[in-house]
């Protein structure tokens, strides 16, 4: 997962230039020193969207399949430092139409609009219909993504940030083995406990990791398979008393129980100079499951693997039988500020966001050198339009599992002394190795939560 924000975040050694699309698709230069950064001039919209290692050119081509479609011109702004490009215009009042910027960046503009309550609803837009098709959006997206803290931040059931580019994570395994032992792949815990009695006979562990920072996004989703978004809201943002619930007990014991499956020598390689060594377990069918992220087929490309090996990759069982299943994914997300002058033209832009034409037009994606780099929306059915693993890997959510998303609050951490990771995910290693107990690792993470909720960022 480290590895996909590295991608997104990456920055080159200088600044692009500042892209503007029209009716025409003729860019325009970049405003001087002092001008406006928001406002077209043409009485449209204006668009800021982050460059990151997708690059600039999809959007100007969006943009210009969007005015096409629509006849609404659009100004389009690129930059790797946005926020520097944007900022100053915004704290004069001359705000972009559409913003396209994630959370989780370090200058956190996109947290300061959403804690200052300036950004405009856009849950009418999930009823709108998608600019030159019959489907309304909310019929395209996936599901999950607007039912998390991060489209919905504040817990009253409308959305304000859409979904944009996302990367899925999971098990992923070795579908030759399972289909040379006639193994399926577990629906739930319980049918993932058999598997693990079946492949022991066979010399084979149920489970390995990479390191325990994979736990996050494992984690994350098992919470949401537990209790549902409303659990994880409740758990990441440190109610108090959450983790005595009935929900956080089954999350902790499924995790002990899968310490018990999980092969031995894993916590001694479970670091990041050796790492590769267990994701290596998979490929010589030593261990069944890792949790990882799409990322994983080009890193261990030149791996040597077993015979007939093949990836494959799946959501988290579900609790119980006809439970949830779900794989969490990192995304970003566009909005619109709230004061922004065109926000029915900006809502048309955001639903174009999912029309099949943009879609295409953000997989087809180049970087700066001219290799591909897709960037691939949270849509239905768009694993058909992909090749490869990756048509795999995307498709997930096409098969019944749902999306888990967000993360933990931020706190001060130079109070707490302590992150997320050293409290809830390193001591797996421990309780792999039998040198923890589920009740000393409960007992850490209880005290540590009440730190972190009593010096929680506002």
């Amino acid at each position: 997962m480290k590895k996909i924000l590295s991608i997104l975040l990456a920055s080159a050694l200088t600044m692009s230039a500042l892209a503007g699309c029209s009716g025409s698709g003729k860019n325009e230069e970049a405003p001087a020193e002092g001008e406006s950064a928001g406002g077209s001039e043409e009485g449209g919209i204006t668009v800021a969207a982050i460059e990151t290692a997708y690059g600039s050119k999809m959007w100007e081509d969006v943009c210009a399949a969007f005015t096409e479609e629509t006849g609404i011109n659009v100004e389009l702004i690129t930059d790797k430092n946005l926020e520097d490009v944007i900022g100053p215009s915004m704290q004069g009042g001359d705000y972009p139409d559409v913003i396209h910027l994630a959370t989780g960046r370090e200058k956190a503009l996109t947290e300061t609009f959403i804690k200052d309550q300036n950004i405009v609803e856009i849950t009418d837009v999930l009823s709108m219909t998608v600019p030159g098709e019959s489907e309304k959006v909310g019929d395209k997206i996936a599901g999950g993504f607007t039912e998390t803290s991060l489209t919905n931040p504040y817990g009253d059931g409308k959305t304000y940030l859409a979904p944009m580019f996302y990367s899925p994570c999971g098990l992923f395994y070795n579908a030759g083995l399972m289909e040379e032992k006639g193994w399926e792949v577990p629906a739930t815990w319980d049918e993932m406990w058999e598997l693990g009695d079946k492949a022991k006979a066979e010399g084979i562990s149920l489970f390995t990791y990479p390191t325990t920072g994979y736990f996050d996004a494992f984690f994350y989703a098992l919470m949401y398979s537990v209790g549902g978004p409303e659990f994880f809201d409740k758990a990441t943002n440190y109610e108090e008393g959450i983790w005595d619930s009935e929900e956080a007990k089954t999350c902790f014991d499924i995790v002990v129980k899968l310490a018990g499956y999980t092969e031995p020598t894993t916590p001694s390689q479970a670091n990041d100079q050796d790492f590769t060594k267990n994701q290596q377990l998979v490929l010589d069918n030593k261990a069944l499951f890792m949790p990882n992220g799409t990322w994983i087929v080009g890193e261990m490309a030149e791996a040597p693997r077993a015979d007939g090996f093949k990836w494959g990759m799946t959501a988290l069982p579900a609790v119980k039988e006809g439970g949830d299943s779900y794989s969490y994914t990192w995304f970003e997300q566009a909005w619109i500020p709230g004061g922004a002058e065109n926000q029915d033209d900006a809502k048309q832009f955001i639903a174009f966001l999912y029309s099949d034409k943009a879609c295409e037009l953000f997989a087809g994606a180049v970087n700066a050198d001219g290799d591909p780099a897709p960037a691939i929306q949270p849509v239905l059915g768009i694993a058909d339009t992909l090749e490869g693993d990756n048509q795999m890997f995307y498709s997930i959510y096409d098969n019944g599992a749902k999306a888990a998303m967000g993360n933990f609050a931020a706190y001060d951490s130079g109070v707490v002394g302590v992150s997320n990771r050293e409290v809830w995910f390193d001591p797996v290693n421990s309780l792999v190795s039998g040198n923890m107990t589920e009740q000393e690792w409960i007992d850490g993470i209880k005290e540590s939560n009440d730190q972190m909720r009593e010096n929680m960022v506002q």
